[in-house]
């Protein structure tokens, strides 16, 4: 215990800001991140850092999530060609997210730079609300559904496949676009953004839209970049 309190103090002086810690017997050290630094990742996630010039801040399981690679594709995907049988939902579940932040641009309850598009944005271009409404005024993360923290784990798990180079070679891609896909079904089913959620709580519809994107830009770029497959705007 008084070797992990001497670790705990440590990390505290350099990333307090980032994570909580807990010291429990016999010496076990937990780490869990502030609703702002989770709050930050979500938005590099959905709208990229300062439109993509700071990429690779953000926060994650390492406390520096976020820089996936968003450079142009060493090829480009037919639109065209067939859609894989196994793939259909995850191609479903990003378009759906598209037609979704778009319906919401049009109906005002978000406010995007550039909606028209021929293909599906790395990141969507969110005038306002900018930053997106992630945090309650007592600095808690909205989201507290078990389907959105459920959704969260997954974004998560998934940009650590893509980031950890000693992993990533050996990443199922399917599996990991297959459980996005099933992890934002579930959110989508139980956590709705129209009706009386838009009226009567517009900042929560707003912080799930913005769920949304962070969804869509990681299917985008597991579709594109780790499966060869193209990513529908629209089916």
């Amino acid at each position: 215990m008084e070797l992990a309190s001497a670790i705990a103090s440590d990390l505290l002086r350099t990333c307090g800001d980032v994570f909580t810690i807990q010291i429990v017997p016999p010496g076990w050290i937990h780490f869990e991140l502030t609703h702002l630094t989770l709050a930050t990742w979500l938005q590099s996630l959905a709208v990229g850092t300062e439109r993509e010039e700071a990429r690779g801040q953000g926060a994650g399981s390492r406390g520096e999530r976020g820089n996936f690679n968003s450079s142009p594709l060493p090829f480009l995907p037919n639109p065209q060609s067939p859609i894989p049988n196994s793939l259909f939902a995850v191609q479903h579940a990003h378009a759906r997210c598209c037609s979704l932040v778009l319906l919401a641009h049009r109906e005002g309850l978000i406010k995007l730079k550039q909606p028209v598009t021929n293909t599906s944005p790395a990141f969507w271009d969110v005038i306002s609300p900018n930053p997106l409404p992630w945090l309650n005024c007592d600095q808690t993360l909205r989201l507290n559904h078990p389907d959105e923290r459920g959704l969260i784990s997954e974004l998560i798990q998934v940009v650590d496949s893509i980031e950890c180079p000693d992993i990533s070679d050996s990443v199922n891609w399917e599996k990991v676009a297959l459980n996005l896909s099933q992890a934002f079904d579930n959110f989508w089913c139980n956590c709705r953004i129209w009706g009386e959620v838009k009226i009567t709580l517009p900042e929560l519809a707003q912080a799930r839209l913005g769920l949304l994107m962070a969804t869509q830009s990681l299917l985008r770029h597991v579709l594109e970049e780790n499966l060869g497959v193209f990513a529908p705007l629209e089916l």
